[in-house]
């Protein structure tokens, strides 16, 4: 016979005590999941479910997620009711529309504040009080076309956006972090203010300190500033070290 009682039983409040963060990525997104792990910082929970995406990424491809997004957001451990859930991807948001994405997460988990990744990214670069920006994406020209009018229309001078003209979102996920690393010192400008580095699935969180130091300006990347943004949201104001100048500001 156990030596415990039941009535005994020591309980506190879990691991995620400060909060709990979800996240809806792309099926094909190798980088965000592991990128949102190392960034969270001690009592705050991170979940995520996965919504299946064409491993091709147009902007035809990128509307269709709208019609999982309910469902998704249902499905983050509705039972826990995340404090914040946010769709993993920066062109998506762009292509659907921000209020519309945030309206489907809250149809599938009204207890849950919504959010997407490039409404993190606009935060942050207002955080900065940046104007003049310059883009690196790895994608296609027509992403590129609707992301530069994205921004342009949120007030931002888009100095220039250079895309890599993949399609294949696993590809996105393979590029070297020394080549992204090339590519967001080639696309530099003096004027520009700050560099962003779009897509949830590239491995630029590897490499936003380096690029700092180098140019002396702030680096956005999707990954660091939607994190940024749902811990904000969250409640959770930690200054975090090795993931740019963001989270010191």
């Amino acid at each position: 016979m156990s030596e415990f009682n039941i009535n005994d039983v020591q309980f506190d409040s879990g691991r995620n005590n400060r909060a709990n963060l979800g996240f809806i990525l792309l099926s094909t997104d190798l980088a965000c999941e592991i990128d949102t792990f190392r960034m969270a910082p001690k009592g705050v929970g991170v979940s995520f479910t996965r919504l299946h995406t064409d491993d091709y990424t147009t902007n035809e491809t990128l509307a269709k997620h709208i019609d999982q997004m309910a469902d998704a957001a249902s499905r983050i451990q509705p039972e826990i009711k995340p404090d914040v859930i946010s769709y993993c991807c920066t062109s998506g948001s762009i292509v659907i529309g921000e209020d519309k994405v945030c309206a489907e997460i809250k149809r599938g988990a009204p207890y849950a504040t919504a959010m997407t990744l490039v409404s993190g990214v606009v935060a942050a670069l207002n955080q900065l009080e940046a104007k003049k920006i310059v883009i690196g994406t790895p994608y296609l020209d027509e992403i590129n076309i609707v992301e530069k009018n994205f921004f342009e229309n949120k007030g931002f001078d888009v100095l220039d956006i250079q895309g890599l003209n993949l399609g294949n979102g696993i590809e996105f996920g393979k590029i070297t972090s020394d080549y992204i690393k090339d590519f967001a010192l080639s696309i530099d400008q003096k004027e520009a203010e700050v560099i962003f580095l779009s897509c949830s699935g590239i491995r630029s969180l590897d490499i936003i300190e380096e690029v700092e130091a180098t140019t002396g300006k702030p680096v956005i990347t999707s990954n660091q500033a939607q994190m940024w943004y749902a811990l904000r949201k969250a409640g959770v104001n930690d200054k975090l070290s090795g993931f740019g100048r963001i989270f010191n500001s």
